[in-house]
């Protein structure tokens, strides 16, 4: 599509189909980053988000990005912008970008995913700052249930404290329960906060192997339609769970209950 809006292949596109894409690199320190490892490691790894080669300034990149945005307007409006595979946007470096990014995305009316590991940034700039974007922004946490490898990001806490006060405010929000690093973690995010989270993308390690059947109880246990013991889904609460842990679960998507959604779901217009 462009120098900063790009269509997401593979695994990548099961969380949205394109993408904004202004910085590579992050100053989270997340242990089990994928841009961490192997091949991006040289390119895109490291501790400090950095703009882009392409773009002399944030100012050129926002500009590049209003020209592919207008260019590209009916796919975009149809299928939403995701934030971002290549960085935290909600970053002290990279956030002030990513606002004035949203606010043309809000204005030219595509919706928004964003997903973060920051709990102060999204509070302070859509709850203050940005009422407008209520309609059109949906806040996406990564809860693991692990701070120590996390060590520079917000805790998980903090992130459900923002999970939950974006929710009241009105915004659409989800979480990504992605790695699961361990199964009761993974449970316990999602116990602590499926009161205030529309949708939870899950998936596992990549490299990693599971037992097949603790990722098969982890899926009946969570979608249960039974009201003991854990009776969330009558608040609404949709899951998607990657191809790559189904696999491993040796359950097709097909046998799934009703509350498990596509890659593509709309929960702006659901």
């Amino acid at each position: 599509m462009g120098k900063i809006i790009y269509e997401a292949r593979n695994k990548a596109a099961e969380y949205g189909k394109y993408a904004f894409s202004a910085y590579h690199s992050c100053s989270n320190g997340c242990t089990y980053c994928y841009l961490r490892k192997g091949v991006f490691a040289k390119t895109m790894g490291g501790d400090l988000p950095k703009l882009k080669a392409c773009f002399e300034d944030e100012n050129h990149a926002l500009k590049v990005f209003e020209k592919e945005l207008v260019r590209n307007i009916y796919e975009l409006q149809k299928h939403g912008l995701f934030f971002s595979f290549t960085t935290d946007p909600m970053l002290p470096k990279t956030d002030l970008l990513t606002r004035a990014a949203i606010d043309l995305c809000v204005e030219h009316r595509v919706f928004v995913k964003v997903l973060t590991k920051r709990a102060e940034t999204p509070i302070r700039c859509s709850i203050v700052l940005f009422d407008g974007w209520k309609k059109y922004v949906a806040f996406g946490f990564t809860l693991t249930g692990h701070d120590e490898l996390e060590p520079h990001a917000s805790t998980n806490a903090e992130r459900i404290e923002a999970m939950r006060k974006l929710h009241e405010a009105g915004f659409k929000t989800w979480a990504s329960i992605e790695p699961v690093i361990d199964i009761k973690s993974s449970v316990e995010m999602i116990e602590q906060t499926y009161e205030f989270c529309n949708l939870y993308k899950i998936g596992i390690e990549s490299g990693k192997k599971y037992d097949k059947k603790d990722l098969q109880l982890f899926i009946g246990y969570v979608t249960t339609d039974l009201d003991v013991p854990f009776p969330h889904v009558r608040k609404g609460n949709k899951f998607y769970f990657k191809d790559s842990l189904l696999a491993q679960a040796g359950i097709s998507r097909s046998e799934l209950p009703d509350n498990c959604v596509s890659n593509d779901y709309d929960m702006f217009n659901s």
